[in-house]
């Protein structure tokens, strides 16, 4: 039965997972382009973008205490009230020319995301030890379907509402926000416990742990990287005189081989374990930068999308295996909401800053600075190769 449950669970949260990663997809390739249409100014075309990061990293505290109270389930369904919300309001805002509510609108896109973040943990709650890094990896397989729904989305109703660009695609991403919430309504997690609201041992003493401390890092990196490089390049797509049709594939791509290596990432992380699995995905995502600066053709973004998505894939599911190795039960909720605050919060300086360095600087430019925390971050896992996971 427990092994049933687990399956049922990984299933659910799996589908979950493709519906809502629709909202992230369709933020992501449309943001920019909306932002530098209603935008008072060029230099503020990413900024719905980055305040869709700065919702996910403010309510990702928040979320995990809901949990950590109410239970999980709570969490789920206030953070696809969003979703739906999100949707709504952006399509009133393409609508009314707004640009606020626009950004009002990605705020609640990325408590959506940061909600949504918590389905891979989530996962983890009902299966043994030994089966959580293959549960965690399942449920993130879930996005690979994202990656085909969302920019399909995109192509196909970004005209059904002349004039308003894309205000019809923010109707289907509202929709696929409130399918996602009748199926999580299903999954059965354990309810918190007395041990789970006292929260075991002090923040302060977790996070000090180095093993922690690199997990952090190492997550850090790999989704601001992603986060730094993705936003930005539909708007350069566009910028070097390429078509939003190219842009909507590129992105396609990019989200599938930020999830399609899911179906193995848990297994890679059983047998050569996580560090390795992080490298990995590091040396992807420096690869990936490498062959954006051979060129501005439609390939080169493709192919540097593609090796970004992957890249990230084991750098960030790696990162989140090692996060696993330094909680206890009743600590899980508070751990693994400050993990994914500090990735998150750290995401939204890259975020704020890739607009402007690109209406600035250019793309290349993006692309070269985006060796500076992937050495440090390699460094990092060079100097911690000793340090073990904490005893149980």
């Amino acid at each position: 039965m427990a092994l049933r449950l687990e399956r049922g669970n990984v299933l659910r949260l799996a589908v979950a997972q493709a519906l809502a990663g629709i909202n992230a997809t369709v933020i992501f390739a449309t943001g920019a382009v909306v932002g530098h249409m209603l935008a008072p100014s060029p230099a503020l075309a990413t900024l719905p973008i980055s305040i869709f990061v700065v919702g996910m990293a403010l309510c990702t505290l928040p979320a995990g205490a809901i949990a950590q109270r109410h239970g999980r389930r709570a969490a789920f369904l206030l953070g696809t009230g969003c979703g739906v919300l999100a949707g709504l309001l952006a399509s009133l805002a393409v609508i009314y020319a707004a640009f606020w509510l626009f950004c009002v609108a990605t705020f609640f896109g990325g408590v959506y995301a940061a909600v949504v973040l918590t389905f891979r943990f989530a996962a983890t709650d009902c299966a043994a030890p030994e089966r959580r890094p293959r549960a965690l990896s399942a449920v993130m397989a879930g996005g690979v379907f994202a990656g085909v729904l969302g920019p399909q989305l995109v192509t196909h109703t970004m005209n059904l509402s002349p004039p308003f660009l894309f205000a019809a695609t923010y109707v289907g991403q509202a929709l696929a926000a409130a399918v996602s919430a009748f199926i999580l309504i299903g999954v059965k997690l354990p309810a918190p416990t007395a041990a789970d609201r006292a929260g075991g041992r002090p923040l302060g003493v977790i996070v000090r742990q180095p093993r922690f401390i690199l997990a952090v890092i190492c997550g850090v990196v790999s989704y601001l990287l992603m986060n730094f490089l993705m936003t930005a390049a539909p708007l350069a797509m566009r910028l070097c005189g390429l078509s939003q049709e190219s842009a909507n594939l590129g992105l396609q791509w990019h989200v599938i081989a930020m999830y399609g290596p899911s179906f193995w990432t848990g297994r890679f992380i059983t047998r050569f374990g996580a560090p390795r699995v992080v490298a990995a995905g590091l040396a992807l995502t420096g690869a990936a930068a490498g062959v954006g600066l051979l060129g501005i053709e439609v390939w080169h973004f493709w192919v540097t999308l593609i090796l970004l998505g992957i890249g990230w894939n084991f750098g960030f599911v790696g990162a989140s295996a090692m996060v696993l190795e330094c909680h206890r039960p009743e600590e899980k909720a508070r751990v693994q909401s400050f993990n994914d605050f500090a990735v998150f919060g750290t995401m939204a300086i890259g975020s704020f800053l890739s607009g402007g360095l690109l209406s600035a600087f250019g793309w290349n430019t993006i692309l070269a600075l985006s060796f500076v925390p992937l050495t440090i971050a390699v460094v990092a896992l060079t100097a911690g190769r000793g340090i073990r996971a904490p005893a149980r």
